[in-house]
């Protein structure tokens, strides 16, 4: 059991009902799941089954946030925002973290690079390798469509990083990026 002060106990239970559920606490540990680093993934709408990929995934490996656009080339329309919040909460639960991540929709980049204080952009042939950028502590990883980036989105972006010599699937990527930035900053 995970208590709101961030400790995991450990209770023997003395007595269960339909009711209620009693128990002594018979030893705890500090238990830290977040990490320090607050990174945001902010990713253009795929198909259910790889966007669900992500939210869970990602949440479970420590993400902070999602935002979900509509990026020039992105092929899946509609937002679920319950949904989303369902799986967010259910990968939560499974990695013992003590937050669920927040997840919002989002219209379209535009939008992602205002709502942003550091957005990165991963883009494949950057210059920038996303593992050399270890400040600052709290950024927002910008995930392309299965289609790329549009030249009108890549001119909008100041600051752009590359993952590595491989092709990734964006539900891929997300999780490559947000693996690569935590470790960056622990």
């Amino acid at each position: 059991m995970i208590d709101p002060a961030g400790f995991m106990l450990s209770v023997r239970l003395e007595s269960v009902s339909p009711d209620r559920v009693e128990g002594v606490v018979v030893s705890e540990r500090p238990h830290r799941p977040e990490p320090a680093a607050r990174i945001t993934i902010a990713i253009a709408n795929l198909p259910a089954p790889a966007l669900e990929l992500v939210l869970s995934r990602c949440t479970e490996a420590g993400a902070f946030a999602f935002h979900v656009f509509q990026a020039d080339r992105s092929v899946a329309r509609g937002a679920k925002p319950d949904r989303w919040r369902t799986i967010c909460r259910e990968a939560a639960m499974l990695a013992g973290r003590l937050r669920v991540p927040e997840i919002d929709a989002l219209g379209s980049l535009d939008d992602v690079l205002k709502a942003s204080e550091h957005p990165v952009l991963l883009v494949r042939g950057s210059s920038q390798t996303l593992a050399k950028i270890a400040e600052p502590r709290d950024l927002t990883l910008v995930v392309g469509p299965e289609g790329g980036w549009s030249d009108r989105e890549l001119d909008l972006a100041r600051i752009k990083a590359d993952l590595g010599p491989r092709n990734l699937r964006a539900d891929t990527a997300a999780l490559v990026a947000l693996s690569v930035a935590l470790a960056a900053r622990e």
